[in-house]
């Protein structure tokens, strides 16, 4: 009778008893991400493939990490087993308030310092106590660090300087837009000046396009701002529109045009584009693209932008730099200064050297070959820059012509003719003409800039917003991208707009998350379009240097798109062979479309750089149907289309876990409406969502 013995009774509990503390079943954002709220009594799931968080570190101030020093590491202690120590106590007022402001008001807030039900939180950890390890089928993915608050809760994007709701002011407002604009100017005037003289333009012509380009891009930023995605993504021409351009731009029936080449190619190009635009917002607004997302994940993404978009066009940039090396190669090394050796160094508390890497490093060359064009290092005696190469008879100026062009500074007169006020219209450069060979492969192409979207929708909302957007919140976001690309194709770009992949490092870099900043930023960029000087200032930039700040740029897309591979186990041999098949066929099946029937001494019409792009003429495919052939030949020479089709069948058909695979992990709609920082982050203004709210593949 050892119960009855009063000293080994246990003793009676509390009246009426306490009922036992089950866990609630998790809400499907928290199974997915691990999040582990102190009041809820949710636990982590193990079949999440997500992130797991691990027990509250104790927070130094010198040991916040920035997003140079990266993710904080543990130091090695002995047998692997980390000393814990206490959290250090905040103020909970201001931090209880700061989450009311930005969430709209904190459910565990209100029910006291205490927590729920008036039960007295852990403030310490036990130093004895072991984190939890987290189990194999977990993933623990290296993102950027998050503070960690008294009452146990993550705070959100510490880091971040302002984030995607918060208004600061005008004037801070206006300086961060437009700072935000400057340093993404490389991608948005860089395509007009490689494509324009590719279509036989004039030096007004590509001022002319410069300006609608700046247009456009504001315009379709404030509309993605407001109605699409709602996070802070410039628009503008993206590379993944470059190789199809080119490709068009080369066709063969092209090559033997008389007159004014630049116009009916770009009418061509307008046609195009506005098919593989609808038929982008088709995919978008109707919803197939949510039931699409689940089979793109970060080992489709990945290879898609890394080789294809950023390293396919290693034959423009260094070949052209080679034309003037003293100022193309000064170009790049003052670049890579800024943005590595400098990085570091602040001004007034910002990372000018980082931000502006590429608008300082383009002034400064510019200004150093403007000095040499003015000291005559440039000038041969009986040689004008003015005359025609096909004109020219001496010898001796045949033989620097090339350099004359290459290195001068004078020889455009763009600036000089442009005028002060011009406004761009649509249809200005005349009627669209439309093909069905052309669209097709531009509808193709679309698919391709929709997975590249993607993966800034969801880098950037880890960055600025409370949680990733949900799928129909994305598929909001792709079809107004195709909307506004369709905006594009009647005011004449020459390509799609899209959410330029550089964003997400252009936010990451100036802490800046505010879309009333960008929107802001997108007014000025509008006003400044119309002023015509602007575009010919810009149009008058020399080629050498185009193509040296290309090299920069398209190396950075390169490297974005395999930083997407931190979500996924980046060291499974699944995912190594099929990044590297999709990265080595990337270039192998293309190179083999473009070489065929091309006999070695062929004497071709473009410029070498140019020749990867003539494949409709000589490509494998020869079939009696010619739209066709045209259409296979160009999509099976272009880099992207490959890399994306080898990836996503491969991804979609080898077996392999959530966590391996790095899936990725949006929002479910239920929790995100039931979560006030959720709705204010992503729902319509004007209460627009309540007029739409029959169409749920689109929203919350």
């Amino acid at each position: 009778m050892s119960n009855s013995d009063p000293k080994t009774r246990p003793r009676p509990g509390p009246w009426p008893p306490v009922p036992e503390s089950s866990p609630m079943p998790p809400s499907s954002w928290a199974k997915k991400t691990g999040f582990r709220p102190k009041f809820s009594g949710e636990t982590n799931a193990s079949d999440s493939g997500q992130i797991s968080q691990p027990p509250p570190q104790p927070r130094e101030p010198e040991a916040q990490p920035g997003l140079e020093a990266g993710r904080a590491r543990p130091q090695p202690v002995p047998n692997g087993v980390p000393e814990l120590a206490a959290v250090a106590p905040l103020d909970k007022d201001n931090k209880a308030k700061r989450r009311k402001e930005s969430d709209g008001g904190s459910k565990s807030a209100a029910n006291g310092p205490n927590g729920a039900n008036g039960q007295a939180a852990a403030a310490t950890t036990e130093p004895n106590s072991q984190p939890r390890r987290a189990a194999r089928s977990e993933e623990v993915i290296d993102v950027l660090p998050h503070g960690i608050d008294d009452d146990g809760y993550v705070s959100r994007h510490s880091h971040m300087m302002y984030e995607l709701r918060d208004t600061p002011g005008l004037v801070p407002i206006g300086l961060y837009g437009f700072q935000h604009y400057l340093s993404m100017l490389g991608p948005i005037i860089l395509i007009p000046l490689v494509i324009v003289p590719a279509m036989g333009g004039t030096y007004e012509d590509t001022a002319n396009v410069v300006s609608t380009v700046l247009f456009i891009s504001g315009v379709t930023t404030l509309l993605q701002t407001s109605f699409g995605s709602r996070l802070p993504l410039i628009q503008g021409p993206s590379f993944v529109y470059l190789a199809p351009a080119l490709a068009i731009i080369n066709s063969p029936e092209f090559q033997g045009l008389n007159g004014n080449n630049f116009k009916h190619i770009m009418k061509e190009l307008q046609g195009a584009v506005i098919i593989g635009s609808a038929f982008q917002a088709i995919l978008g607004y109707s919803g197939l693209m949510s039931v699409f997302l689940r089979l793109i994940i970060t080992v489709v993404v990945s290879p898609t932008i890394c080789l294809p978009v950023g390293l396919s066009f290693y034959s423009y940039g260094f070949p052209l730099v080679g034309n003037c090396l003293e100022i193309g190669a000064v170009q790049i090394l003052v670049v890579i200064l800024f943005s590595l050796y400098l990085r570091k160094i602040s001004v007034f508390g910002h990372g000018v050297f980082l931000i502006y890497a590429v608008p300082l490093g383009l002034a400064i060359t510019w200004w150093a070959a403007f000095l040499l064009t003015e000291a005559g290092a440039y000038s041969y005696k009986g040689c004008d820059i003015n005359v025609p190469a096909s004109n020219i008879v001496s010898e001796h100026c045949r033989k620097h012509v090339l350099r004359m062009k290459s290195c001068r500074v004078d020889t455009s007169h763009a600036l000089r003719s442009s005028p002060w006020f011009r406004f761009p219209y649509p249809l200005q450069w005349g009627t669209p003409v439309f093909h069905w060979k052309m669209a097709l492969v531009t509808c193709v192409v679309s698919i391709i800039a929709s997975v590249d979207s993607i993966g800034s929708y969801h880098a950037s909302s880890l960055l600025v917003a409370s949680r990733p957007p949900t799928p129909g919140v994305l598929s909001r976001g792709i079809g107004l991208e195709g909307l506004s690309s369709v905006l594009a194709g009647l005011w004449g770009t020459g390509t799609g707009s899209t959410s330029l992949t550089e964003n997400v490092h252009t936010i990451a870099v100036t802490k800046m998350g505010s879309r009333r900043a960008v929107g802001l930023g997108a007014c000025i960029l509008i006003i400044l379009s119309l002023v015509g000087k602007v575009g010919g200032f810009l149009a008058s930039i020399p080629q050498v240097m185009v193509a040296a700040l290309l090299c920069f740029m398209w190396a950075m897309l390169a490297a974005l798109g395999l930083s997407n591979l931190r979500y996924s186990e980046a060291g499974s041999s699944r995912n190594i062979i099929i990044v590297g098949l999709s990265l080595f066929f990337s270039l192998s099946i293309p190179a083999h479309f473009q070489q065929y029937g091309i006999s070695p001494n062929s004497n071709l019409s473009v410029p070498g750089y140019f020749q990867p792009y003539i494949i409709a003429s000589h490509g494998p495919f020869r079939s009696k149907y010619g739209g066709v052939n045209y259409v296979l030949n160009t999509l099976f020479s272009l880099h992207m289309v490959v890399a994306f089709l080898v990836a996503f069948i491969l991804d979609n058909t080898v077996p392999g876990s959530r966590q391996e695979r790095g899936v990725y992990v949006w929002s479910e709609a239920e929790v995100a409406k039931r979560e006030p920082a959720v709705a204010k982050d992503y729902e319509l203004p004007f209460r627009i969502s309540r007029v739409f709210r029959w169409v749920k593949w689109v929203g919350l």
